[in-house]
């Protein structure tokens, strides 16, 4: 289902996709180990990013937390975002309007 959104899918798919690049350990939601992860070109590993993000959008849509490795992800209903924090610290909000 996902989550609402006004803004274009792709927009937002590529915005989540960055997004979930600042997480070092992303791979791990994929039960991936770090050497399988190190093995992967640049290319494949923006691959597996741009999975991921389409994973959480439409996950986010019936479980608005969702952990990624080290960070958690939530999906802010009031806010129309989506925000990735590592820790106590907010990385980064993919804007959904």
């Amino acid at each position: 289902m996902g989550v609402k959104h006004g803004r274009d899918y792709a927009f937002i798919l590529a915005d989540l996709t960055e997004a979930m690049g600042a997480i070092p350990d992303c791979y791990l939601f994929f039960e991936m180990e770090s050497a399988d992860w190190e093995r992967l070109s640049p290319e494949e590993q923006r691959e597996v990013r741009e999975a991921l993000a389409e994973d959480l959008f439409y996950a986010l849509g019936t479980e608005p937390v969702i952990p990624v490795g080290s960070a958690v992800v939530i999906y802010d209903k009031e806010t129309h975002r989506i925000n990735v924090l590592v820790g106590e610290e907010e990385l980064t909000s993919v804007l959904l309007v």
